[in-house]
Parts: C-alpha cells; structure tokens; sequence
C-alpha cells in the first residue's frame, strides 16, 4: 500500500455557509397532512396493527416529537423508515470498491445514474443519487479508514468516496407530497483497528459554529466567571472526536475529488437542493452505520447550526460511537427541528466508545434492541456480529421488544445478514459474505489474458461540480 507523507491540509472554513436558511415558504411548516412512507415497496408484509391508534405525521415520524410512544410498541410506519434507511446505508457498502488491486479502489464501484439499480436498491424508482461525497485519504493516522490502489495508475491516491446525497424522484415525491432528501455516510469495511487509530481526543467544533453564535457566546460570558473558574468555562465548550472533526473538514489541494472538505461539498450541495425545492415540503435525513453514523450526526448539527433551520433535519443511524461531550449535546438538543434516533444493539461495543470517562455522552433517542432475540441467528462471540449492521435490520423487522418473542413484522429476506458475514446459523443454508464482483471482477480480455475489468464509462469516477 503506497503510504507517501501526510500532506493533506485540515480546514475548517465555513464563510460561505452561514446563510444556509432560505425563508421558505410557510407551507414547509406545516407536514401534519403528509403521508407516512408509501413508495412502492416489495418487503411489506400484512402486518398487525391497531385501527384506532392515529398515524404520525412526518414530522413526528422524523423525531418531532422524539418519537414518544412510537418504539415502544415499534410503529409500523417507523419501523418501514428506518428499514428504508438502513438499506440507504447499505448501499454505500456495497457499492465501495475496497480491492486494493484495482486502480479504482477506494471508488464507488457504479455511477450515479445507475447507482441503485446496481445495488439492487428494492425502491430504486423512487429514489435518484444527485451527487457523490468524498473525503480525503490522507489525513494522519486515519489510514485505517481509508483504503489506496497499489496501481501507478490509481484514480485518485488522496481520496475516497464516502457517500451520496439521494433525493426522492419527481413520481414519488407528488405520491408523497413532499421531497425527502437523503444524505448517507459509508462506514468503515475493515474490522476493528480504525477504532484504536482515530484517536478520542475531544476538538472544539467552533470551526463549525454561525459566527453569530460564536459571538454571541463570547459576549454573554463576558463578566462571568473569573479565570479562576476555567475548568468550568472549558466544560461549555462545545466539542466533538477529533477523528470525525478532522475527516469531515480535511481537504487536499492536490485532488480533484476532495480539493474541498466532505463538509463543503455537503453544505454546497444541500444549499443548492434547498433552493432548487424551496417551494416543495422538504426533509433532510442523514444516515450511516459506525463511523458513518458519527459523520451523520456531526452533520446534522453542522447543517442547523448554519442555517437550515425551517424544515425537518434528522439523523437515523446504526451502531453511533459517541459524537460529543455534554456542552455539544445541550446545543444539539435546543435546536427544535433537530433530531437524532439511534438504533443501537444493546450487545454491540462500538456505542461505548470513546467513553464517558474522556468526557463523551450519548446523543440522541435509541431505539435498543438485541440480536440475541432472532432464532436465526448464532450465538456468535464475534464482536463484529453483535456490530452488523445487516444483522440489526434483521431484528429491526422482527422487533416486538424486550419482553415479547421476535416475530417478522415486515416480509424482509434473511439471506441479507450474511451479505458480509457468517451470522445466520447453518441451518438457513446461506452462504457467507456472499455480496461480492463475480470472479472478483476477473474477466478475459481479447488476448486471451484475465485482468480486473474496468469500469463502463458511466461508472468511471467523476469530480463532482460544485
């Protein structure tokens, strides 16, 4: 694997990006006559329901009201959003080409037009990528994220792809009654040691903060405590894992692809979808799995921090390590149209991390369940199981709680959870980590040679135009 010198510059620049609220329309206010999530969906079942308890809006389904009384019994509308999420997520997993002999690793393996055709997305009618986000591959010790070519020919050696913005099809958003946009965070695919090398050091995110915020803070303690009291100042301090600051807001010159920070690509293009929709009924909806999620959440918060702030803005993720400390939460928490739910499984260690003894908390409404509860699955002491995040939606579809037995709600195919593992017992006769190229994407050229076979032309990576 080519290491070179770390030459990646870490920016925190966000001028441009103050002014993100666009005064929209009134009507963007009010979702409570919109319909919950109908797009054309195989995977539902006939499913028990109670016919007199009133359906949440979307808003409320997005967290407005912190889901009260919907996880606990699992709504049947919620428990379909997040599904719908996960499998978002799922695709920037199987889409990422982590074959580090192919000069397109670190890449998405397919382009944006035919992106979820190519994943199998089942809702793949309803749903259009609109641009792909990437991150620079240089930034310190954060090689355990990212992954090179050994090519000489490689695409880009500074970058890897990261994620998509997705944004629901003309049809489905007049069925719907509103655009949903979608932001989706790709984990990590390696095992563990990214957790040992991120590092858990808190960074203040005032590089991320309005200005007028930042100000406004700075005068109000003006004449408070005296310096005596700088431990207590220090506590206000709004704060995040450095290791999710610095791939969020790191940049490289040198790249055509992350010549700006995942972050500026983001704001650019979600500004630019929040004008192009301005008299539509939009949401934002964040999403990721491990560190996909601590992006996810660190992003939300950059978006209503710097303006979004008139319409739904919510992230739903999977097995989140720990984003901040206590004075980040509290900031977090007073946004009204901010939220986070966190599907969690109550065995899982990544959400324990950093720890609360460096000074980390919680963020957001979980949704705690326990993978121990499906009959499919093995009694597996693989931490890495307890962690997957197909193994989660599998128990999301048959989640009925702690206390009463799993029973499939929703008609989900169980051969997913083995898409790259060996979770489901053998009597299920699915193969393991069977999500992958056919023959490793070996093909005979005409000179009767076998060579990795490159993309088509429509999958071959482009710089996004911003």
């Amino acid at each position: 694997m080519e290491m070179g010198n770390n030459s990646t510059k870490q920016t925190h620049s966000h001028s441009h990006f103050h002014k993100l609220s666009l005064h929209r329309p009134n009507h963007n206010q009010n979702h409570n006559s919109a319909p919950i999530v109908t797009m054309s969906n195989n995977n539902d079942a006939a499913t028990e329901t109670d016919p007199e308890a009133e359906e949440p809006t979307w808003p409320e389904l997005l967290g407005s009201k912190n889901w009260e009384g919907l996880l606990d019994p699992l709504n049947l509308s919620l428990r379909k959003l997040v599904l719908r999420c996960g499998d978002l997520i799922q695709c920037t997993y199987d889409a990422f080409n982590n074959d580090e002999n192919s000069k397109y690793c670190g890449s998405s393996r397919y382009g944006k037009a035919s992106f979820f055709d190519k994943v199998m997305f089942e809702a793949a009618s309803d749903y259009e990528v609109v641009s792909f986000l990437y991150a620079t591959a240089r930034v310190g010790q954060r090689e355990a994220f990212f992954f090179h070519s050994q090519s000489r020919e490689s695409w880009d050696r500074e970058s890897n792809w990261i994620g998509y913005i997705a944004v629901t099809t003309d049809e489905a958003s007049a069925a719907l009654g509103r655009r949903e946009i979608y932001v989706a965070w790709r984990g990590t695919t390696r095992n563990y040691e990214w957790i040992d090398v991120l590092g858990a050091d808190l960074e203040s995110v005032q590089s991320l903060m309005n200005p007028q915020h930042v100000s406004a803070a700075k005068h109000g303690n003006d004449g408070d405590a005296s310096s005596s009291d700088s431990d207590d100042e220090n506590e206000k301090v709004l704060k995040v894992m450095r290791g999710w600051l610095t791939i969020y807001t790191s940049d490289d010159p040198k790249s055509q692809f992350s010549k700006t920070s995942a972050r500026v690509q983001l704001l650019t293009k979600i500004k630019g979808l929040l004008m192009q929709y301005q008299d539509e009924k939009v949401s934002v909806t964040l999403v990721g799995h491990s560190l996909g999620a601590s992006l996810s959440v660190l992003s939300a918060f950059d978006l209503v921090e710097n303006g979004v702030s008139d319409i739904p803005v919510s992230a739903i993720v999977f097995g989140c390590p720990q984003v901040g400390n206590k004075a980040f939460n509290q900031r977090f928490k007073s946004y009204p149209n901010l939220n986070v739910l966190h599907v969690r499984n109550t065995i899982d260690l990544i959400p324990h991390y950093p720890g609360h003894l460096l000074g980390f908390v919680d963020t957001g409404i979980e949704l705690v369940i326990d993978t121990r509860k499906s009959p499919s699955l093995k009694d597996s002491k693989h931490p890495g199981d307890w962690h997957n995040l197909q193994a989660m939606l599998h128990v999301v579809a048959g989640w009925n709680g702690k206390e009463k037995e799993f029973e499939l709600k929703v008609k989900r195919s169980l051969a997913l959870v083995n898409k790259s593992c060996e979770f489901l017992k053998d009597e299920c006769l699915v193969p393991g980590s069977w999500w992958i190229e056919k023959n490793k994407g070996m093909v005979r050229d005409e000179k009767g040679d076998w060579v990795l076979a490159p993309p088509c032309d429509e999958d071959l990576p482009v710089p996004e135009e911003y």
